[in-house]
């Protein structure tokens, strides 16, 4: 694989080849055997789904692997010291300030602070 874009792309199309071949098949042993057009869709792609993950769980791993890292390098390469310090700061700002809790704690609403409980 030389680039992360030809990773993603080899293991996209062989990914749909291993669901649409099975269900080709399928499709077309079902329309063979009589079933209707729904029904013969309905099965064929729980099966080429079955069939589709295992095949690529078994002979995918390598593109898999690759893929992921090019995942990985994608997303730290975008991390600038400028988009961390920004990250921090709408992280800092999200946090709830713990001294607007206390006060509002404190008094019940609609009555001040030692006023008479009349």
């Amino acid at each position: 694989m030389n680039s992360p874009r030809s990773a993603w792309i080899v293991y996209t199309v062989l990914r749909l080849v291993f669901f649409a071949v099975p269900f080709a098949l399928v499709y077309l042993l079902g329309q063979a055997l009589g079933f209707s057009q729904m029904l013969s869709a309905i099965i064929g792609a729980v099966i080429a789904g079955l069939i589709g993950v295992s095949l690529s769980v078994i002979f995918l791993s390598k593109q898999r692997e690759t893929a992921s890292e090019s995942i990985y390098e994608w997303r730290q390469q975008e991390r600038t010291p400028d988009s961390i310090a920004e990250d921090e700061a709408i992280d800092a700002a999200d946090q709830p300030d713990d001294s607007d809790a206390v006060a509002e704690d404190a008094a019940p609403i609609g009555r001040r602070p030692g006023a008479d409980p009349a």
